[in-house]
């Protein structure tokens, strides 16, 4: 004898069937489908319409639409899974195939032109980020996510090294210059040896000198080296304008902020700067000298691993000295 079937329509469940949780099948699943609620209140409409009552046999084929459904809810969640996968392997390949870059801001202009060439022959993008070797450093103890540091002084690589932030202890890639850069209508004259620079300080006729911060830039700290050595340290200082990095203690030269500024040659001979003024280099015993490595982080993708490489090509190292950096 057919046994009739209990199923109970829930209304306040938006789009949703939910078979009575007594029948041993459906367990009382909630299915969230406009087709299955659709042909449960058709199969409920015919059967009232006729008077009938719902046997065993007719709760076999709602059973067979449930057990479809849920055949059905699990392909969907199958499908779903494989494209959120998906989306989340292509958003992280693409992620890969971009090196993000902590450079010292004396690269500025040569490295932004290698980045451009990596590009054209990888097709991998190069994200740069140019400032201060100091406080790059600060950022990559405390976990900043960059690919590459680029640092202007070497003794900063070996500091993240000993912290077990970088993948090795890097590798040398340029040794740097710095000299004295006039802007065109500046009374000062271009001097390596800092003479004039003296004598502008005393006649009055230096107002304003452009330096980046000796703490945590190492350009900055090579410039006051090497007033230092020129023994004008001290009135210097009373004069001083100082960058946060190396590429703003430049603009603010060439932009008559300073009548004279302390810079990286790299930056000097770059076109956005050379024809603004005059330059000349300070002898390099005036100083401790700029021994600029590169590293991996902990964290770099196989992509930057290839940019690293490029870095220590022939091209590449042809670009750097054709920006005043002397190779190791």
């Amino acid at each position: 004898m057919c046994r009739p079937l209990h199923c109970t329509l829930y209304e306040d469940v938006p789009h949703a069937v939910m078979l009575n949780a007594t029948d041993p099948l459906c367990n009382g699943d909630l299915v969230g489908f406009h087709d299955l609620l659709f042909a449960e209140r058709q199969f409920q409409q015919n059967i009232h319409a006729r008077g009938c009552v719902v046997h065993a046999c007719t709760h076999q084929c709602l059973t067979g639409i449930c057990i479809m459904i849920r055949h059905f809810s699990h392909v969907v969640g199958v499908v779903l899974a494989g494209l959120l996968l998906s989306s989340n392997a292509q958003a992280q390949d693409k992620s890969a195939s971009v090196v993000t870059v902590a450079a010292a801001s004396d690269l500025k202009f040569a490295l932004e032109e290698l980045a451009a060439q990596f590009q054209k022959q990888s097709g991998h993008k190069v994200t740069l980020v140019f400032g201060s070797s100091g406080q790059f450093t600060t950022q990559l103890l405390q976990g900043a996510p960059f690919d590459v540091f680029m640092s202007a002084d070497e003794s900063l690589v070996f500091k993240l090294a000993d912290a077990g932030k970088t993948k090795d202890r890097g590798r040398v890639y340029a040794l740097g210059r710095i000299g004295v850069f006039v802007p065109h209508s500046s009374p000062l004259k271009a001097d390596g040896s800092l003479k004039d620079l003296a004598a502008a300080l005393d006649d009055g006729r230096l107002q304003k000198l452009a330096i980046a911060n000796p703490q945590h830039a190492p350009y900055g700290d090579r410039a006051r080296q090497a007033l230092v050595h020129a023994g004008i340290w001290s009135q210097a200082q009373k004069k001083l304008v100082m960058g946060e990095n190396i590429a703003q203690a430049a603009q603010f030269t060439i932009s008559g902020s300073a009548q004279a500024g302390i810079i990286a040659q790299s930056l000097a001979l770059a076109p956005a700067l050379s024809d603004k003024g005059r330059f000349a280099l300070i002898d390099a015993a005036a100083h401790d000298p700029l021994i600029q490595r590169m590293v991996l982080l902990k964290s770099a993708s196989p992509t930057a691993q290839l940019f690293y490489d490029y870095l220590g090509s022939k091209p590449a190292q042809a670009v750097l000295m054709r920006y005043g950096f002397q190779m190791p």
